[in-house]
C-alpha cells in the first residue's frame, strides 16, 4: 500500500493526465476523472481511440506524448497488460507521479512496473482508488477510505 504522503503529494498536483477515460459517461473511470478535475485540477483525458475530440468536455489526447506540459502526474486506469506501456511512456515523457487504480485492490500491481518506477525516480501510488482521498469523500468509498485507515497513517 502506498504511503499517505505519496497519495497527499499527487493531489497537491494540479496538472494530471488521465490514461482511459471512456466515451461513456457513466464508466467509473469518467467518474474519478471528474471528481478530480472538479477539485480544481487541471486534467488531460487521454484515450487510444480518442480521435481529437472531446472526453468530459475536455480535449482528449491518444497518448501521453500528445498531452501538452506541463504534466505533474498520471492517473492510470487501464487493464494490467496495458500497464507497463502506460508507465514507460510516462517516464520517457518525464512525469515524475504515477497512480495506478484498478477495480480490484487484490491484483497488484507487477514487479516490472514497479521496478520501472522505482528506477526512473518515479512516485508510485498503488492500491488505492484517488476517490477515497479526494474531499469530499462520498458514499461507498467513505467506508473504503476507513476500512483502508491501518494502511494509510491519518486517512480516517
Amino acid at each position: 500500500m502506498p504511503a499517505r504522503a505519496t497519495i497527499d503529494d499527487f493531489l497537491d498536483q494540479t496538472h494530471i493526465a488521465f490514461v482511459a477515460v471512456s466515451r461513456d459517461p457513466k464508466a467509473f473511470a469518467n467518474a474519478v476523472y471528474r471528481q478530480l478535475r472538479d477539485g480544481g485540477r487541471i486534467l488531460y483525458p487521454v484515450n487510444g481511440s480518442a480521435d481529437g475530440g472531446h472526453l468530459e468536455g475536455d480535449v482528449s489526447y491518444r497518448q501521453l506524448a500528445d498531452v501538452p506540459d506541463p504534466v505533474d502526474g498520471v492517473v492510470v486506469m487501464v487493464p494490467a497488460s496495458a500497464e507497463a506501456d502506460v508507465v514507460c511512456q510516462a517516464v520517457e515523457r518525464g512525469i515524475p507521479r504515477v497512480w495506478i487504480h484498478r477495480a480490484s485492490a487484490k491484483i497488484a500491481v507487477s514487479d516490472d512496473v514497479r521496478s520501472l518506477c522505482a528506477q526512473a525516480g518515479v512516485r508510485l501510488v498503488d492500491g488505492a482508488c484517488p476517490m477515497m482521498f479526494v474531499e469530499p469523500v462520498r458514499g461507498i468509498h467513505r467506508l473504503h477510505r476507513r476500512l483502508a485507515r491501518r494502511h494509510f497513517a491519518g486517512a480516517a
